[in-house]
């Protein structure tokens, strides 16, 4: 009696799934029957074994706007084909497509309790969003990698939809889940860490059992040699908008940023200000926007002489959640317009 054939349902952003690039980026969801793009490197791995049955594609822009939302619709397309897996990806370096090819497969497990599985290069925002619930495989940073990451994606979705037991991430090839597992050494674990302190003095590879975070270090910018003659800007991540909130600043997972004048203006007014921010409980903020924008401390600095000219716009976004893609995004936006308007410096204030 032949066995079954693997459902396999595949998801790409609208690049990857034939619709175009930047301009398509609003696309909403979509499906199509059989496989797209990549999907085809799919069906030649899983040959008799399984079947690309549809290809559901969204734009990078429509689902970063709305990214519950988003994946509620593109779940629902998937259900109809009755898939026993899904495989989303891989999305490389790509922030926007990361995070929706992580989001989705947590999606896809918590409403059709199915396995998912995704790839992503180390510095993808999705891999720190989703490494905890979902299979993320490790990829290089562009489509030169392509074959190996299908082929990796692939052989952990065959073994997940078998329910074989998954081993290490360094064995698969995914990024670590922060599980535990208990092993038995015949070690014990003071031995283990000094061997690993004498191959890590001579130079010797060598795994530690609990793994650090990565970080990314920023190098500082040189120092503002006149302070006297310097202009100033206040920028915050604390979420101060004029009244309104006329930009639509999100309280979370904020995408964009704006900018607001307050020219001849020595206090900022709590009737003329707002703080849009889902991260702290922003009374105070709200009571007296100086908090956040200390426009009053600084006029006195200004009339002091102690700076050359206080920046007479404030830039101001919302921190909470905000991926560490668009994060970059936006502060090299703000620093591109603070240097064109000739600021020396600015003063980032936060919660």
């Amino acid at each position: 009696m032949a066995s079954k054939k693997l459902r396999v349902v595949h998801y790409l952003n609208q690049f990857f799934g034939g619709l175009g690039g930047e301009d398509q980026a609003h696309r909403g969801p979509q499906i199509v029957d059989g496989p797209t793009g990549p999907g085809r490197a799919i069906q030649s791995l899983l040959a008799e074994k399984g079947e690309v049955v549809a290809t559901a594609i969204c734009g990078d822009d429509y689902f970063g706007e709305r990214i519950d939302g988003a994946a509620d619709e593109i779940v629902q397309l998937i259900r109809r084909y009755d898939p026993d897996i899904v495989i989303a990806g891989p999305a490389f370096e790509a922030g926007r497509y990361g995070v929706a090819c992580g989001a989705i497969c947590k999606k896809v497990q918590e409403a059709l309790n199915i396995p998912a599985v995704t790839g992503m290069y180390g510095e993808n925002p999705g891999v720190d969003l989703f490494h905890k619930d979902v299979y993320i495989v490790q990829t290089g940073d562009s489509v030169r990698t392509m074959d190996e990451a299908i082929t990796r994606m692939v052989n952990l979705a065959m073994k997940q939809a078998a329910g074989h037991k998954i081993g290490k991430p360094a064995e698969e090839g995914y990024f670590p889940r922060g599980i535990l597992v208990n092993e038995e050494s015949d070690r014990s674990g003071a031995a283990r860490a000094v061997a690993m302190l004498l191959d890590k003095l001579k130079g010797q590879p060598f795994e530690p059992e609990v793994l650090q975070p990565t970080h990314y270090p920023v190098a500082p910018a040189p120092g503002i040699k006149d302070i006297g003659s310097s202009t100033i800007a206040l920028v915050t991540d604390g979420g101060l908008v004029p009244a309104g909130n006329p930009d639509g600043i999100e309280s979370k997972n904020a995408t964009r940023f704006g900018g607001y004048g307050f020219k001849d203006i020595d206090s900022l007014a709590a009737a003329d200000y707002d703080v849009n921010h889902s991260g702290y409980a922003t009374v105070f903020a709200r009571q007296n926007p100086n908090r956040l924008i200390p426009v009053d401390a600084m006029r006195e600095i200004e009339r002091e002489k102690g700076i050359g000219k206080l920046h007479e716009r404030f830039y101001s976004t919302t921190g909470v959640a905000t991926r560490l893609e668009m994060a970059r995004k936006m502060g090299r936006a703000i620093a591109a317009e603070l240097k064109s308007e000739g600021v020396s410096g600015a003063i980032l204030t936060s919660t």
